[in-house]
């Protein structure tokens, strides 16, 4: 290969490697228990260099039984007040039990995960512009 043809390949490299490490990463939190009821939670590091004004996770869960369940996880109340993540916060997506069905079995019960939607929106309601990795 020529001494390009490896530049090249090294600049692709390091742009891919670039982009991936300034996404917006979503990673599985720590399931709870509430009134008998699982309540799964994602945890969020943002890597732009925007702030999150808004986002959301929508999971559907597998269950023993054959069931599936679908739970959304959000960053804030949608209506309400809203809790922006800043550029490198952390931040935990959580299933708001008042507005939303609980899932009906403890946490044992759940053997899969798969995401059905993200939504994730910067100031003014505009789309982030950056990718979102989400691993369930």
């Amino acid at each position: 290969m020529s001494r390009l043809a490896w530049v090249a390949v090294l600049l692709l490299l390091a742009a891919s490697s670039a982009e991936a490490a300034n996404g917006i990463d979503v990673t599985r939190g720590e399931d709870a228990m509430v009134f008998g009821n699982c309540v799964p939670s994602l945890l969020v590091e943002n890597r732009t260099k925007e702030t999150i004004e808004y986002l959301q996770v929508d999971v559907a869960l597998a269950l023993s039984n054959g069931q599936e369940r679908t739970v959304e996880l959000k960053s804030a109340y949608r209506e309400g007040i809203l809790y922006p993540i800043v550029p490198g916060g952390r931040a935990t997506l959580k299933q708001h039990l008042d507005t939303s069905l609980a899932v009906g079995v403890p946490c044992g019960d759940v053997k899969g995960r798969r995401v059905l939607r993200t939504t994730c929106e910067t100031a003014n309601g505009k789309a982030c512009t950056s990718s979102v990795s989400v691993q369930p």
